[in-house]
């Protein structure tokens, strides 16, 4: 089979399409035939060695951790899908896989999908939009009627995590690019900021939750508009965390972290056609390469996927 793999730590450039021996499952493993695959930020940090002291790799190593597929075989011991099934999964990053035209991954990380549903437009759910969840219920505690505010709104999580917002009764305000304005409206944000020719901080204050994908200035200014007692979950590095505290801000870097029963929670809510996959752009898998020097660049809408 066809995969992208790296041979060492790198750039960009050091990945390579490679026919390699299909994997064969484990005992509690799932094969699963990817139609689709989604690239993440880490995907980038994985490749350069940034997370090896969290994620370290054995190589040679196959890059991805989102994918959508079908369920070619499965081992002895798996009771929850079964060869047919259409399923989704989030691999272990250290393990990766995804990016490759067959993927074994352990049965708990596997989620199963309806059949009505097209499988490309949900291999973003994995990180992106268990990411949103996470920061906004688990880390955030939202609750109805509080104000929100989500950075990069058309992005991977942040339009995942307008709609949940939304969902959830809160007050959503949302950056994006001008050209990005009218999607995020369609997702549900009350109020949106184009980020590029507005100051997010003179449209918005007294906040009760700040969403923040993008980090450094954007972050900082971010705390001078959060109430007393309000929080600010950021999700693109870890930062400093006491001098929010000191100000009454609860701050948190938000490190996001597999979990079957949250992927399932999102799962059904894409089910029942309450939250919508936003996809960007489309590559091939032999143009892998391509497709992660075009998402380092940042500003992407919605999710990059490898149709494979």
């Amino acid at each position: 089979m066809k995969a992208a793999r790296i041979h060492a730590y790198g750039a960009i450039d050091d990945i390579r399409i490679e026919d390699v021996p299909e994997p064969v499952p484990g005992l509690d493993d799932v094969l699963i035939r990817v139609e689709a695959a989604a690239l993440n930020p880490m995907d980038n940090k994985l490749l350069a060695g940034y997370l090896k002291d969290f994620f370290p790799l054995a190589f040679p190593y196959t890059l991805g951790t989102d994918l959508a597929g079908t369920v070619v075989a499965t081992g002895p011991l798996v009771a929850t899908v079964r060869p047919g099934d259409r399923v989704i999964a989030r691999t272990d990053p250290a393990s990766g896989g995804a990016f490759a035209e067959l993927a074994a991954v352990p049965a708990r990380l596997v989620v199963p999908m309806s059949a009505d549903l097209p499988l490309a437009s949900l291999a973003g759910l994995p990180t992106a939009a268990a990411s949103a969840w996470q920061a906004l219920f688990e880390a955030g505690a939202v609750q109805p009627g509080q104000s929100v505010l989500i950075h990069a709104g058309a992005g991977g999580v942040g339009s995942f995590a307008v709609q949940l917002a939304k969902r959830a009764g809160a007050h959503v305000t949302a950056t994006a690019s001008a050209a990005n304005l009218d999607l995020v409206r369609s997702l549900g944000a009350d109020g949106v900021i184009d980020y590029r020719n507005q100051d997010f901080t003179a449209f918005a204050t007294g906040l009760d939750l700040v969403i923040d994908t993008i980090g450094g200035e954007t972050l900082e200014r971010s705390l001078g508009i959060i109430r007393r007692g309000g929080k600010l979950i950021g999700l693109s590095a870890p930062f400093d965390t006491e001098g929010p505290k000191a100000r009454g801000i609860d701050a948190q870097f938000l490190f996001h972290q597999s979990d079957a029963g949250r992927l399932a929670a999102v799962a059904a809510l894409a089910t029942d056609g309450r939250l919508q996959s936003v996809i960007g752009q489309e590559f091939a898998l032999a143009d892998t390469v391509e497709a992660l020097r075009s998402l380092s660049k940042g500003g992407a809408r919605g999710k990059t996927l490898l149709m494979v």
